[in-house]
């Protein structure tokens, strides 16, 4: 599983670096239309805005994965080696449990209702469901880091 991660994990920050640099070049050409041309594009707006959605969604897995996240350990670290394995454990299980059921199940069930009565996006006139998919896709690549990671918590724990 470590390997299937780890590929996961390696896939995802080139997709984040491929959309940061995509954003960038959104942006710049939202500035140099509106400032430069005098005439700006709302193409390119609508799209930054999309993107940014999928790099924040996205961007909050691979935080999970390398452990970017705000956390606070205080007392975790008084614990004893089991104890923290233990806290960490709790700690992920929420983390699937909430990535399960917001983000895919709910993610699914709003992409479902977007896609359906075809609501589209003002100035791409794409499908909002392709927008929303993010949601369901970031939750399943957090749900599957988590998996991981109370694997090797109850490794620690229990042995191999």
């Amino acid at each position: 599983m470590n390997s299937v991660t780890s590929h996961v994990e390696s896939l995802l920050k080139k997709l984040l670096v491929a959309l940061s640099a995509l954003i960038v070049v959104m942006v710049t050409w939202q500035v140099i239309s509106r400032y430069v041309l005098q005439a700006p594009s709302s193409v390119t707006e609508e799209a930054a805005r999309f993107l940014l959605i999928w790099i924040s969604l996205f961007g909050a897995a691979y935080a999970y994965q390398t452990g970017s996240h705000l956390g606070l350990d205080i007392l975790v670290n008084k614990l004893s080696t089991k104890g923290q394995a233990v806290a960490g454990i709790f700690s992920h299980l929420c983390v699937v449990g909430f990535a399960l059921n917001v983000m895919v199940f709910g993610g699914f069930s709003l992409v479902d209702l977007t896609m359906t009565p075809i609501q589209t996006s003002a100035a791409l006139e794409i499908k909002m469901g392709y927008v929303y998919f993010a949601v369901p896709l970031s939750g399943l690549i957090i749900v599957l880091f988590g998996i991981n990671k109370i694997k090797q918590l109850a490794s620690q724990i229990w042995g191999q």
